[in-house]
């Protein structure tokens, strides 16, 4: 299956896509290139609202704040979430479920991923509109897609018998 068409599909049923992506076979690599592409999508949602905030605020310049955003997303969130990833496989050992650290990996990152296009219609509003309520409302339809998209993941990981634990 191609990844957009995966995309638009967890929308509409996100147990099934999240369960043929997460798989039967532990695919380290796979896992990291989805959590990879979500942040560089993310990361290129920025650029609109940094644009804005370069324009207005000349006091930083647009490669600075291009930057700094290129370092959080590329290099500190993919760390962050893979610890947030060990915390969340620690909290299932905690409560008595098994669930092996890709399984939960692949479930985090993938809702990610699904979640991007809202991520980049953030970044697209930030950037045309600025901020207040049109941002708001955009931002916080695009943060709770990612929670649900994560719950859905999460549990259908606590739901399944993992094969191998890592």
């Amino acid at each position: 299956m191609s990844i957009v068409l995966d995309i638009v599909r967890t929308y509409r049923t996100p147990r099934e896509v999240m369960a043929r992506r997460i798989g039967a076979d532990v695919r380290e690599d796979r896992a990291l290139a989805v959590l990879m592409g979500a942040c560089v999508l993310i990361f290129v949602a920025q650029w609109p609202r940094l644009a804005r905030t370069a324009h207005f605020d000349t006091d930083v310049g647009f490669d600075a704040l291009l930057a700094g955003a290129l370092f959080a997303w590329l290099f500190v969130a993919p760390l962050l979430l893979y610890v947030l990833s060990l915390l969340v496989q620690i909290a299932f050992k905690l409560v008595g479920r098994t669930a092996n650290g890709y399984s939960v990996r692949m479930a985090m990152f993938w809702g990610l991923l699904a979640a991007a296009p809202l991520f980049l219609l953030t970044g697209l509003t930030g950037g045309f509109v600025g901020p207040g309520p049109a941002l708001n409302l955009v931002g916080g339809l695009a943060f709770v897609t990612l929670i649900v998209f994560w719950i859905t993941g999460l549990a259908l990981v606590a739901q399944r018998r993992p094969e191998t634990e890592s």
